[in-house]
């Protein structure tokens, strides 16, 4: 007997967007709600096994490699599959949020590829969740353009060889996407209607333009989770009658349990994986998450304080490379976030050297590529892999076999010498609040201090303050983080902010409710998992 007909999906509390039916047509949503029919009971079995382990994290303060798996790790015979010719070469790769002008200038920076994110640099209201898949539609099929109204500038995509190849990065397993809900009313995973839309509307396409439907999965906490995309590739696959290993999907290793499981992420996806990345601000946000209650061993100084350099980050960074060569699969690097100033060479002059000591440090270590957050820092990421690439596509020959991780390694926050500070505390106060405003008005990548930020950003901000108040810091000044300190600095940022943008404009944005939210999931005992969840509840549209 043949399953029921998936239940057709509600579009609840949205107003009409303009040619959303070219996304969300019949065949569509049916394909999303047999996706959610079939993989949202594992979904919420893995979010609530998320919890038992963070509880088991609580009691312990430790982490280990898994034992059931070991035998996985142990056999050196597999490998992940090829990569597509598209994928090869992936020295450099441009990260930013699906609007029009963004897809055409990611398309056109000279990046080998683009990630076009979905998830933490996209705030997803309704209009930018249905407008950002048009606007990927619209480069396929080259009918996208797009003039600046306030400069009269336009923008259209140079030919197809010259563009980057895309891989696109939905939802994590956490968020729900509220508009569009099952009979019983109860909402899709938001990584099933980002990566189900996609796929519908453009694998076929792209293979028909020599690509595929390429995917990067972010906030993976286990490899049960990777084993849960895979069955969904493969499902969706069968489903449209797109070949079995057409879709390649890079995994994030930005949580600190997978950190420990990276071999057995791509073991689950290996007829579909092309890789994995080392994601900083998401993993240094995981580690105060999951060890937040683990005392002062694993308290981290500021987050600037916190290079790729550090002990435990080198640890991480040198494990995946070698975990990805040894599987034969591409290691990216992380995001050089700097945003050039217009107006202060000197300040471009500082940062383009630490951005080109970054991407040399992380192409002299094995990196197959590496990310970069503006057009402009395209050039230098590019000259760093290429003196060590040449016109090799990659560097997966080299094996780094001098490379010993040992479990402890990885959870050694106390190696860093460094604490945190007065000015680490108004920072992350600053970025918190000026962030969470922008993201309550739909935008994801925000410049703030010449470097672009997105909800990561945040999570390691307000988790920080929470970290420094429940281990009783004393900082650089002799003050003690408390609840109390975390208010005062808070409102003199306000107060800051409302001089700097002048009482219209500060009247205008969401400032006293960004303030309200940071304090919240800063200082409420109960820590929020993610703060995109309670924020999630106060986003309009």
């Amino acid at each position: 007997m043949s399953a029921p007909a998936p239940s057709p999906l509600a579009i609840a509390d949205a107003e009409p967007l303009p040619r959303q039916e070219e996304v969300l047509s019949e065949t569509a949503l049916a394909f999303l709600a047999e996706l959610h029919r079939r993989f949202t009971p594992r979904r919420d079995e893995l979010l609530a096994r998320r919890a038992e382990r963070r509880a088991e994290i609580a009691r312990t303060s430790t982490l280990d490699f898994l034992p059931e798996t070991a035998a996985i790790r142990a056999d050196d015979s597999w490998k992940v599959a090829p990569a597509p010719p598209a994928l090869e070469d992936r020295r450099v790769e441009i990260t930013g949020p699906t609007d029009r002008k963004m897809t055409i200038n990611a398309l056109n920076s000279g990046a080998r590829v683009w990630l076009a994110d979905f998830e933490d640099a996209s705030a997803p209201t309704w209009e930018n969740v249905v407008t950002g898949q048009l606007n990927l539609i619209d480069a396929y099929t080259r009918s996208i353009d797009f003039t600046d109204e306030r400069t009269g500038k336009t923008y259209a995509l140079r030919p197809d060889e010259e563009l980057a190849t895309v891989v696109m990065r939905p939802r994590g397993w956490h968020l729900d996407e509220r508009h569009l809900t099952d009979a019983d009313g109860t909402p899709v995973p938001g990584a099933l209607v980002d990566f189900g839309l996609y796929f519908f509307h453009n694998a076929q396409r792209l293979l028909d333009l020599g690509k595929g439907p390429y995917f990067y999965l972010p906030k993976t906490e286990s490899h049960l989770e990777a084993r849960l995309w895979n069955d969904v590739f493969v499902f969706a696959q069968d489903h449209l009658g797109i070949p079995q290993g057409t879709v390649r999907a890079t995994v994030l290793i930005e949580t600190i349990t997978a950190a420990y499981e990276m071999e057995e992420i791509l073991y689950e996806l290996r007829d579909h994986a092309s890789g994995l990345n080392a994601g900083r601000w998401d993993y240094l946000f995981s580690i105060v998450k999951n060890f937040r209650d683990g005392g002062p061993k694993f308290v981290l100084p500021d987050r600037n304080a916190v290079t790729m350099t550090a002990p435990f980050m080198r640890a991480y960074t040198e494990l995946l490379v070698r975990t990805c060569h040894k599987r034969g699969a591409h290691a990216i690097g992380g995001m050089a976030a700097f945003i050039p100033s217009r107006r202060d060479e000197e300040v471009n002059k500082v940062a383009f050297e630490k951005v080109k000591a970054d991407k040399d440090r992380e192409a002299n270590d094995g990196f197959d590529g590496s990310w970069v957050a503006h057009p402009d820092l395209v050039p230098i990421a590019m000259e760093s892999f290429d003196r060590v690439l040449g016109d090799r596509p990659n560097q997966k020959d080299r094996l780094r076999e001098d490379v010993d991780v040992k479990a402890e390694d990885l959870i050694a926050i106390d190696s860093l010498d460094a604490s945190p500070t007065y000015a680490g505390l108004v920072n992350a106060v600053q970025v918190g609040i000026r962030y969470i405003e922008a993201w309550l008005r739909g935008l994801g990548a925000v410049a703030i201090f010449n470097l672009m930020e997105d909800a990561a950003t945040a999570e390691i901000s307000r988790s920080q303050i929470w970290q420094w108040i429940n281990a009783g810091v004393v900082l650089d000044n002799g003050e003690r983080v408390t609840a109390e300190l975390a208010r005062k600095v808070a409102a003199e940022e306000l107060a800051n902010i409302r001089a700097e943008t002048g009482e219209e404009a500060f009247a205008a944005g969401n400032w006293q409710q960004a303030h309200d939210l940071l304090l919240k999931v800063a200082l409420d005992e109960d820590y929020a998992d993610f703060l995109t969840l309670p924020a999630y509840e106060q986003l309009k549209g």
